[in-house]
């Protein structure tokens, strides 16, 4: 079986083709720059070979063209005809309170992401826009929505209700719904097989740790806690993203500053985080350049950055009764060796103990933490593109044996 997996988001779409026979990835690339100047597409090969091709590309209906012409052209293709996709594998980012699991899409499905399009405005209208253009391109080829927030969908009210006015919550689904569920899901199970553990017995915690971050409990193979909320701007701090905020400070600064929704909206989630308190950059590569350089603001950010994470371990572990494994993943947590020692140092008393030996300079998959470490901690590069895949075959074979 082969299947195409799609990650479209307002100006791009993301793909790899998979053979599921082995799991391997036979072509993948990207869109960029949909309806704007400059819009270009570039794709990689199994052999090796990158292309890049500049053109206009007016919306998300043509970007799949050109990504279903690259894929089947004699020249750069790898695939005889369109015939050989048997599935298409859709990120979809906010599935609301309507899914705890993927879906293959049909109208109903549809229906339900249209009614989540208030929860996610910037994601789900051109996750849709991959499904529809999908289904006129390849009319009745089975389509699967994979959905960040599903995977959240099991913690209880304790974790997901806020101290509002339930009114509220009735009345527009206002709860936390945690994001980045197809990472935690891929790298919790990978670490159980890595390490020969049964899945639904374990008590795991996983940090994913990238420009976007965020830390989700998950106990008995279910998700029991989550740093993300109602919208991918709580928890962590970010990249750009501010993280966990007292609301008064938010009313305050839009007061002082005069600032409307909108401008309150773009402060918090792409001028704040970790750019905004090191002054230097989003880019953590970056901010430890300029702290041993001598940047004190960048050393206190990352200070900041590393005691966040610190502390929703702690909580989580305080929430869960314990811990059975620390996972790091994602762009900081599978590569910045000194993000993880910052994290987890100086929890031995929680029975968390780094390997300075294995964590230094580590790039890869394995096991960082000590040999007599109560809990395991262990590197697990992320795959949700493999987990969309896997997600798709499932569903479309489960579908054809009814």
């Amino acid at each position: 079986m082969k299947i195409l997996v799609l990650n479209c988001g307002s100006s791009s779409i993301k793909y790899q083709l998979f053979s599921m026979d082995d799991q391997s990835v036979i072509a993948k690339g990207g869109v960029e720059k949909i309806g704007m100047k400059g819009s270009f597409l570039k794709h990689n090969h199994a052999d090796g070979r990158k292309i890049m091709f500049e053109g206009e590309i007016l919306d998300h209906k043509s970007g799949i063209e050109y990504i279903l012409g690259i894929l089947t052209s004699q020249k750069y293709g790898c695939l005889e005809s369109l015939e050989e996709i048997d599935a298409v594998g859709h990120r979809v980012v906010h599935g609301g309170e309507y899914f705890h699991d993927s879906e293959l899409i049909t109208n109903e499905v549809i229906d339900a992401l249209v009614k989540c399009t208030d929860l996610a405005p910037l994601h789900n209208p051109p996750n849709l826009k991959g499904i529809e253009a999908m289904e006129e391109l390849i009319p009745g080829i089975p389509q699967v929505g994979v959905f960040d927030t599903a995977f959240h969908q099991t913690m209880e009210p304790k974790s997901y209700m806020y101290g509002i006015p339930h009114v509220l919550y009735e009345k527009y689904s206002i709860r936390r719904y945690g994001f980045h569920g197809t990472s935690h899901r891929y790298v919790t199970k990978r670490a159980c097989d890595l390490l020969g553990r049964d899945y639904e017995s374990q008590k795991i915690i996983s940090c994913h740790l990238g420009n976007g971050a965020s830390v989700a409990a998950i106990k008995d193979g279910k998700s029991y806690d989550t740093s993300m909320g109602f919208t991918p701007l709580e928890g962590l701090i970010m990249g750009t993203r501010s993280g966990d905020l007292d609301i008064g400070v938010a009313t305050y600064i839009m007061e002082k500053e005069e600032l409307g929704l909108k401008s309150a909206n773009t402060l918090f989630n792409k001028h704040s985080g970790m750019l905004g308190l090191s002054g230097v950059s989003s880019d953590m590569r970056e901010i430890e350049e300029a702290a041993e350089e001598g940047n004190e603001r960048a050393r206190i950010a990352l200070e900041i950055y590393d005691y966040r994470v610190k502390k929703y371990i702690g909580s989580y572990m305080a929430g869960m009764g314990g811990l059975d494994v620390l996972i790091f993943t994602g762009g900081i947590g599978e590569n910045a060796d000194t993000t993880r020692r910052g994290v987890a140092g100086e929890l031995e008393a929680l029975g968390i103990k780094i390997d300075p030996e294995k964590n230094d300079g580590f790039r890869g998959e394995g096991v960082i933490s000590t040999d007599d470490s109560p809990v395991t901690v262990i590197v697990v590069p992320t795959n949700e593109e493999l987990m969309i895949a896997l997600d798709t075959e499932k569903k479309v074979l489960s579908h054809a044996k009814v």
